[in-house]
């Protein structure tokens, strides 16, 4: 009965996928597929709803983060400061680097914004507007620009997927962050070669026509040094490993006072934006800067609050046990972090977006390192980074739509490919010494 009930779900997730539905439509059906599972295993429906409600509860302190992280990307674009970073950046472009600094570049906002999606519609889509301008190859800046987006989501101090990790592993964030530089150091340095090589190798040698994004941007903001100032304190209260709503909460004060002082903005449009997400009147840079606010996190605080109550029913039934059991017997006969990654690959599948993709994978292995904060590190160097790779999943290709990449540019995103790949080396090698 629990596994007709996983293929069904299954089905429906990729169904909806597949006809353009909301999956927020697939994970209510979903929820109430369980309950149903539930109430027929002899539970009461006030069972049901108490099972839910715990697993939001656990939950909470991430559903809050999450609010402060849309607060924060629209107020960023507000006081131009991620116009500012975007326009310093490009100062530094030619056609024989194009591919490095785009990777580069990418991963700067990303670790700033701690947001894929973000990162793929402002500096990515800059980033390749101006390689086609030079003629580099499309697909090769498009696999720089996805690596380099998901370099912050997986370890940024204010990405979701991190704090998610961090909130379902009872582990500190920036543990986890110390520990996924020093696990991803080789495949970052490895990648940084192979798109520097490829620069080179695929390099026109056209500098072609580069947009003037300092006159697009200047014409509606201000980009004095003082806009920087929000960037500056996401880094500076990170290191100094301040909690991360009061590094988060810091950098959105910093962003009101400039919007006011600096962009001339009233208070009235910057509550507006904090809420609803950033709007330009320039017509020329909306695609790329409109957005943020606490309006544009509800769709992914939906969806780890409808899994969260999966999770709730899940512990107390056990109807992923039979799938855990089997997951536990594959890293018996081979390792652990093994055991996750066809795990990952699988839940990224089925699940279709990054947030359940990690919360399954979490439910599914947990049993396989009872070490909290090695467990941590190996949902991310796993589930995290397999996610945006599944061509149907909106991890992946949400990017690639809003920077204009093509669809074949997730081949060569060689950072996400990497970081599973070295893991599956270094992990397995732990173990031979274990065993030895």
């Amino acid at each position: 009965m629990d596994i007709f009930v996983l293929i069904l779900f299954a089905a429906i997730l990729v169904g909806c996928i597949a006809l353009d539905i909301s999956i927020l439509i697939a994970l209510v059906i979903g929820y109430v597929l369980f309950a149903l599972a539930t109430l027929k295993k002899g539970f009461t429906l006030k069972n049901v709803l108490l099972m839910s409600l715990e697993g939001v509860l656990a939950a909470k302190n991430i559903l809050i983060t999450f609010m402060l992280i849309g607060m924060l990307t629209a107020l960023w674009r507000a006081s131009g400061t991620i116009p500012s970073i975007v326009c310093h950046s490009m100062k530094i472009v030619r056609a024989d680097i194009i591919i490095p600094i785009t990777f580069l570049l990418n991963c700067m906002v990303s670790f700033l914004t701690g947001t894929a999606f973000g990162t793929s519609a402002t500096m990515g889509c800059i980033c390749m507007t101006v390689a086609k301008a030079m003629g580099a190859d499309p697909v090769l800046v498009g696999g720089a620009i996805v690596s380099g987006a998901f370099f912050g989501d997986r370890c940024s101090p204010v990405s979701t997927s991190a704090l998610l990790v961090s909130e379902l592993t009872g582990t500190d964030l920036y543990k986890n962050i110390k520990n996924m530089i020093k696990s991803a150091a080789v495949p970052f340095v490895v990648t940084l070669a192979v798109y520097a090589i490829s620069g080179i190798v695929f390099s026109s040698g056209n500098n072609g026509s580069i947009p003037d994004v300092d006159g697009m941007f200047s014409n509606v903001f201000s980009l004095d040094i003082t806009t920087l100032i929000p960037a500056v304190l996401i880094l500076v209260l990170s290191l100094a490993k301040l909690n991360v709503k009061i590094t988060m909460s810091a950098s959105i004060i910093a962003s009101v006072i400039i919007c006011i002082l600096v962009q001339k903005l009233t208070p009235g449009q910057i509550f507006s934006f904090a809420i609803f997400g950033y709007e330009t009147m320039g017509t020329s840079i909306a695609a790329m800067i409109n957005g943020g606010g606490i309006i544009s996190m509800l769709r992914v605080a939906a969806i780890v609050s409808i899994s969260s109550c999966y999770s709730g029913i899940f512990r107390k039934t056990g109807i992923l046990d039979s799938v855990g059991k089997a997951v536990s017997r594959i890293g018996e006969r081979t390792y652990p972090f093994a055991a996750m990654v066809i795990t990952s690959v699988a839940a990224s599948m089925i699940a279709c977006n990054q947030t359940l993709a990690i919360m399954l994978t979490d439910q599914l292995t947990s049993s396989l390192e009872k070490n909290k904060e090695r467990f941590a590190i190996f949902l991310e160097n796993s589930v995290v980074v397999i996610a945006p790779l599944i061509p149907w999943s909106i991890a992946g290709g949400v990017p690639i739509a809003s920077s204009g990449s093509p669809q074949i540019s997730l081949l060569t995103a060689f950072y996400l490919y990497l970081i599973p790949l070295y893991g599956l080396m270094i992990y397995r090698k732990q173990k031979d010494k274990k065993g030895t």
